[in-house]
Protein backbone atom coordinates (compact mmCIF):
# COMPACT_ATOMS: atom_id res chain seq x y z
CA UNK A 1 0.00 0.00 0.00
CA UNK A 2 1.42 3.36 -0.95
CA UNK A 3 1.45 6.30 1.44
CA UNK A 4 -1.27 8.87 0.98
CA UNK A 5 -1.02 12.63 1.14
CA UNK A 6 -3.15 14.61 3.59
CA UNK A 7 -5.56 15.56 0.80
CA UNK A 8 -6.15 11.91 -0.17
CA UNK A 9 -6.93 10.69 3.36
CA UNK A 10 -10.63 9.97 3.96
CA UNK A 11 -12.69 12.21 6.22
CA UNK A 12 -12.68 10.69 9.74
CA UNK A 13 -16.43 11.34 10.01
CA UNK A 14 -17.06 9.06 6.99
CA UNK A 15 -15.05 6.12 8.36
CA UNK A 16 -16.85 3.32 10.13
CA UNK A 17 -16.27 3.69 13.89
CA UNK A 18 -16.60 -0.02 14.79
CA UNK A 19 -14.51 -2.37 12.65
CA UNK A 20 -15.30 -6.06 12.64
CA UNK A 21 -12.08 -8.08 12.49
CA UNK A 22 -11.52 -11.74 11.78
CA UNK A 23 -8.37 -12.96 13.49
CA UNK A 24 -6.58 -15.95 11.96
CA UNK A 25 -3.80 -17.60 13.95
CA UNK A 26 -2.01 -19.78 11.40
CA UNK A 27 0.75 -21.10 13.63
CA UNK A 28 1.84 -18.35 15.99
CA UNK A 29 3.20 -18.73 19.52
CA UNK A 30 0.24 -16.63 20.81
CA UNK A 31 2.41 -13.61 21.65
CA UNK A 32 0.90 -11.56 18.82
CA UNK A 33 -2.56 -12.94 19.60
CA UNK A 34 -2.30 -11.64 23.16
CA UNK A 35 -1.35 -8.19 21.86
CA UNK A 36 -4.34 -8.17 19.48
CA UNK A 37 -6.63 -9.04 22.40
CA UNK A 38 -4.83 -6.40 24.46
CA UNK A 39 -5.72 -3.82 21.82
CA UNK A 40 -9.35 -4.88 21.59
CA UNK A 41 -9.88 -4.98 25.38
CA UNK A 42 -7.75 -1.96 26.30
CA UNK A 43 -9.38 0.76 28.37
CA UNK A 44 -6.31 3.01 28.13
CA UNK A 45 -6.27 2.99 24.33
CA UNK A 46 -10.08 3.30 24.12
CA UNK A 47 -9.84 7.01 24.92
CA UNK A 48 -7.15 7.63 22.28
CA UNK A 49 -8.25 5.43 19.41
CA UNK A 50 -10.67 6.88 16.84
CA UNK A 51 -12.19 3.49 16.05
CA UNK A 52 -13.16 0.36 17.90
CA UNK A 53 -12.09 -3.14 16.87
CA UNK A 54 -14.40 -6.08 17.45
CA UNK A 55 -13.66 -9.75 16.75
CA UNK A 56 -16.24 -11.68 14.74
CA UNK A 57 -16.66 -15.42 14.20
CA UNK A 58 -17.87 -15.28 10.62
CA UNK A 59 -15.44 -14.14 7.96
CA UNK A 60 -18.27 -12.86 5.74
CA UNK A 61 -19.10 -10.19 8.34
CA UNK A 62 -15.49 -9.02 8.72
CA UNK A 63 -14.18 -5.66 7.57
CA UNK A 64 -10.56 -6.82 7.70
CA UNK A 65 -8.45 -9.92 8.26
CA UNK A 66 -5.76 -9.96 10.96
CA UNK A 67 -3.18 -12.74 10.46
CA UNK A 68 -0.56 -13.96 12.96
CA UNK A 69 1.91 -16.81 12.53
CA UNK A 70 4.01 -18.25 9.74
CA UNK A 71 2.66 -20.15 6.74
CA UNK A 72 3.45 -23.84 6.55
CA UNK A 73 3.02 -25.96 3.44
CA UNK A 74 -0.02 -27.63 4.98
CA UNK A 75 -1.86 -24.41 5.80
CA UNK A 76 -1.20 -22.52 2.54
CA UNK A 77 -4.23 -24.04 0.77
CA UNK A 78 -6.54 -23.31 3.72
CA UNK A 79 -5.33 -19.72 3.83
CA UNK A 80 -6.19 -19.25 0.16
CA UNK A 81 -9.67 -20.63 0.88
CA UNK A 82 -9.94 -18.23 3.81
CA UNK A 83 -9.17 -15.27 1.53
CA UNK A 84 -11.69 -16.43 -1.08
CA UNK A 85 -14.42 -16.45 1.56
CA UNK A 86 -13.56 -12.86 2.54
CA UNK A 87 -16.15 -10.79 0.68
CA UNK A 88 -14.88 -7.94 -1.48
CA UNK A 89 -11.41 -6.44 -1.33
CA UNK A 90 -10.97 -6.25 2.42
CA UNK A 91 -7.54 -5.43 3.86
CA UNK A 92 -5.28 -8.26 5.07
CA UNK A 93 -2.91 -7.25 7.87
CA UNK A 94 0.15 -9.35 8.78
CA UNK A 95 0.94 -8.98 12.49
CA UNK A 96 4.36 -9.92 13.83
CA UNK A 97 7.66 -11.16 12.48
CA UNK A 98 6.36 -14.69 11.84
CA UNK A 99 3.53 -13.42 9.62
CA UNK A 100 5.96 -11.20 7.70
CA UNK A 101 8.74 -13.67 6.86
CA UNK A 102 8.47 -16.78 9.03
CA UNK A 103 10.25 -15.34 12.06
CA UNK A 104 12.82 -17.52 13.82
CA UNK A 105 11.60 -20.55 11.87
CA UNK A 106 11.95 -19.02 8.40
CA UNK A 107 14.62 -21.53 7.32
CA UNK A 108 12.54 -24.52 8.41
CA UNK A 109 11.84 -27.13 5.73
CA UNK A 110 8.05 -27.00 6.13
CA UNK A 111 7.54 -23.22 5.97
CA UNK A 112 6.53 -21.29 2.88
CA UNK A 113 7.41 -18.00 4.59
CA UNK A 114 5.25 -15.01 5.42
CA UNK A 115 1.60 -14.51 4.60
CA UNK A 116 2.52 -12.32 1.60
CA UNK A 117 3.68 -15.48 -0.22
CA UNK A 118 0.05 -16.67 -0.25
CA UNK A 119 -2.15 -13.54 -0.02
CA UNK A 120 -1.88 -9.91 -1.06
CA UNK A 121 -1.17 -8.01 2.17
CA UNK A 122 -2.26 -4.42 2.83
CA UNK A 123 0.01 -3.74 5.79
CA UNK A 124 2.93 -5.43 7.56
CA UNK A 125 3.32 -4.80 11.31
CA UNK A 126 6.81 -5.85 12.49
CA UNK A 127 7.66 -6.92 16.02
CA UNK A 128 7.92 -10.01 18.18
CA UNK A 129 5.28 -9.27 19.33
CA UNK A 130 4.28 -5.77 18.18
CA UNK A 131 2.67 -3.57 20.81
CA UNK A 132 -1.05 -2.69 20.59
CA UNK A 133 -0.31 0.87 19.47
CA UNK A 134 1.67 -0.45 16.48
CA UNK A 135 -1.17 -2.81 15.55
CA UNK A 136 -3.68 0.05 15.74
CA UNK A 137 -1.45 2.24 13.57
CA UNK A 138 -1.14 -0.60 11.04
CA UNK A 139 -4.93 -0.95 10.87
CA UNK A 140 -5.26 2.80 10.32
CA UNK A 141 -2.63 2.72 7.54
CA UNK A 142 -4.33 -0.26 5.87
CA UNK A 143 -7.67 1.57 5.90
CA UNK A 144 -6.10 4.77 4.59
CA UNK A 145 -6.73 6.81 7.75
CA UNK A 146 -3.04 7.60 8.26
CA UNK A 147 -0.01 7.99 6.05
CA UNK A 148 2.63 5.27 6.12
CA UNK A 149 5.53 6.58 8.17
CA UNK A 150 8.25 4.39 6.73
CA UNK A 151 8.86 1.96 3.92
CA UNK A 152 10.09 -1.48 4.97
CA UNK A 153 13.37 -2.73 3.50
CA UNK A 154 13.91 -6.45 3.17
CA UNK A 155 17.43 -7.71 3.58
CA UNK A 156 18.58 -10.56 1.42
CA UNK A 157 21.01 -13.08 2.77
CA UNK A 158 24.07 -13.84 0.70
Amino acid sequence: MHGKTEAELPDPAEVKKVLQCYHANIGACNGCDLEVLNLINSFVLAKKQPLELMLVRNLKNADLLLVTGSVSRGTAKKIRELRESLSGSKPVIAIGTCAIDGGPWKKSYNLVGGIDKVLPVSCLIPGCPPNPEAILQGVEVALGLKKKQFTPHRYKER
